[in-house]
């Protein structure tokens, strides 16, 4: 204690100064000769004067115009000499106790003590209440970085060189600011003489009261309210959100703002004392901080574990986590350090949740009980929900990566081939989130895989197939989920689309191809030449009725699709079209005989893969009239 370290400075010096003019060890009673004594008995005579005529002009029991007048906000440099004559008061009362214990002068100085300091304490608490404003977390924040508050406590005589400090930095900074930080630098000086004169419970005990009703007063504002599990399994979901929401934008404000202005104002008045800035800060805070960083964790204990969930605890946890490095500075003491635990257990218990929901999303894929087939080979609704479910989940991989890391992955021998690029080797395997999202599309590729057989036309349950995987690709490449499973991925998946497009038009369309001839400029008889184009015929339009209906969304497939099959059927038709039709030249009813020109072909199939089923009659009747008009011209 202050107190403590002064007597023993002034007893050793006095003890060696008089050791070396008498050269032995005196006693106690010799140390002090007559002359020292009378003038230190002078001395506390002056400065008992001087500190009556301060303390006693400002003592609100004999004085109206000190009852109603605040002495630091009066007169700023006489609250400084009054500070100082409070300082050397005590001093000069150490000194005096060591020479005569029983001096009346000792029960003066102890009279204008408490009267000094029942002043200060007034003044502390009017310095708090009258601003509030001023000292309200959101200014103290602003104004300036704990790390300048935890310089080195100033000497008692240093006043003027923080009335520098304040007026330099008031260049510099709002009104506001400045208003804080002459506050602040008041607070703090009333503090330091408070505690060194033995007051120090008096001063803690007004800032802890004060204080803390404004941090109550921010978390009720902020709305945070305390929940028990009960409470929170009652709400709907639709009220639970709600309450998140608001959890959410209040978090950051009370970390950033609200504890962190707390702490540096802490900080700043009671930087004489580590241990009641400790206690302050505990006392004000703790109450607050473990209702705020307890909501989480109640709610990942209550709430429903359902998969749609997810996003809203993962913006939680995100929120704890984006936050710690300021969580974990602010709840530095050894005392707060229950709010870094009810912190770390609302992270445990919110990755508990995320993957407990995750489970729950794979058993939902697979649950899926759908049977009906899309119409035309379209893209299922199953697969939409999936990937925009994983598109969204893969946003908040950098979360996901801690939470499911050192969870189990699925078993490599459950997947049916190498999923990964060579970075997924015994030396550098694939990490955890990477697995659980490859997972998670093999699942659904697989659950596709069930609902294709439920097409009769097989032709039909592969265009199914490729326009699902597509979909999924498409996905992958314009979200997040690209850098999870890596390039290599989506090019395996691309060549399995290809599969899917090629066996597609194979079935599709292979019986188109196979009505003409291996040869088609080859020599033939008429009647051949009229039997090939009546199988074409009749093969064309079984093939384009069926197919009309199909649908392929993603436009650069559709287009891949439509080429490759022109490429194939109007190649062969085109040269037999051109070799052969001169030899029906003279036929009665050519136009039923030659139904599509080449040109006609084209237009069939530029129509492909929309949807359009009505798109087979306008077109066979602006065929033929095509084909009419072209057979007259020739």
């Amino acid at each position: 204690m202050p107190r403590k370290g002064m007597m023993g400075h002034f007893f050793s010096s006095k003890s060696s100064s008089s050791a070396i003019s008498h050269g032995s060890s005196p006693s106690r009673a010799s140390l002090y000769t007559p002359t020292s004594s009378f003038s230190s008995d002078a001395a506390m005579e002056r400065t008992l004067a001087t500190a009556e005529t301060m303390i006693t002009k400002w003592n609100a029991d004999i004085s109206s115009f000190a009852k109603v007048t605040s002495l630091f906000y009066e007169n700023r440099k006489e609250a400084r000499d009054y500070i100082k004559c409070v300082h050397d008061l005590q001093k000069s009362m150490h000194l005096l106790v060591m020479e005569d214990s029983n001096s009346e002068k000792l029960v003066r100085g102890q009279n204008l003590m408490e009267t000094a300091m029942k002043r200060l304490q007034k003044e502390f608490y009017q310095i708090l209440s009258m601003n509030r404003a001023h000292l309200d977390p959101e200014s103290v924040s602003a104004r300036t970085s704990r790390s300048l508050t935890r310089s080195s406590t100033s000497d008692d005589d240093d006043d003027d060189g923080s009335e520098d400090e304040i007026r330099i930095a008031g260049e510099s900074i709002t009104e506001v600011e400045d208003v804080s930080a002459i506050a602040m630098a008041d607070l703090r000086s009333i503090a330091e003489c408070m505690i060194s004169s033995g007051y120090g419970k008096e001063c803690v005990t007004i800032y802890k009261i004060i204080r803390k009703s404004i941090v109550d007063e921010g978390i009720y504002k902020l709305g945070v309210e305390k929940f028990s599990s009960s409470q929170i399994q009652k709400m709907n979901w639709d009220a639970l959100e709600l309450k998140i929401n608001n959890w959410l934008k209040s978090v950051k404000i009370a970390v950033k703002t609200l504890f962190n202005g707390e702490r540096i104002l802490c900080d700043q008045v009671f930087a004489a004392s580590e241990s009641i800035k400790e206690s302050c800060f505990t006392e004000i805070s703790r109450e607050g901080a473990q209702i705020l960083f307890g909501f989480p964790e109640i709610v990942a204990r209550s709430g429903k574990k359902s998969p749609e969930k997810i996003f809203r605890t993962l913006d939680m946890y995100t929120a704890i986590s984006s936050h710690w490095p300021e969580i974990e500075s602010i709840f530095s003491f050894e005392s707060t350090s229950v709010v870094l635990s009810q912190s770390v257990n609302s992270l445990i218990k919110l990755g508990e949740s995320v993957r407990t929901m995750m489970v729950e999303f794979e058993s939902a894929i697979q649950k899926d009980a759908s049977k009906s087939a899309i119409a035309g080979g379209g893209v299922h609704h199953l697969t939409i929900h999936v990937m925009d479910y994983l598109s969204l989940l893969a946003d908040y991989s950098n979360v996901l990566v801690d939470i499911l890391d050192g969870y189990p992955p699925p078993a490599k021998s459950s997947m049916p081939e190498s999923y990964f690029d060579s970075s997924d080797s015994d030396e550098a395997p694939a990490p955890a989130i990477s697995l659980r999202f490859a997972w998670l599309i093999l699942v659904l590729l697989c659950k596709l895989d069930g609902k294709s057989k439920h097409y009769k036309d097989v032709s039909l349950a592969y265009l199914f197939l490729a326009n699902n995987l597509q979909h999924v690709i498409n996905k992958v490449r314009t979200s997040n989920i690209q850098y999870l499973l890596g390039d290599d991925w989506v090019t395996k998946h691309e060549s399995k689309v290809k599969q899917f497009a090629a066996n597609y038009e194979r079935l599709g369309w292979g019986h188109v191809i196979d009505s003409m001839p291996e040869d088609p400029t080859a020599e033939m008889s008429p009647e051949a030449v009229k039997e090939f184009f009546r199988r074409f015929n009749t093969a064309f339009e079984q093939a384009h009725h069926k197919q009309a209906a199909c649908v392929v969304p993603d436009r650069k497939l559709r287009d891949e699709i439509k080429s490759t099959i022109a490429r194939k059927v109007m190649a062969a038709y085109r040269q037999f079209y051109n070799t052969h039709r001169v030899v029906l030249r003279g036929e009665r009813n050519l136009n039923l005989l030659v139904r599509f020109a080449p040109e006609d072909v084209g237009n069939y199939l530029s129509d492909l893969f929309f949807g359009n089923v009505g798109s087979w009659s306008s077109l066979s009747s602006s065929s033929g009239s095509s084909h009419s008009k072209t057979s007259r011209s020739r």
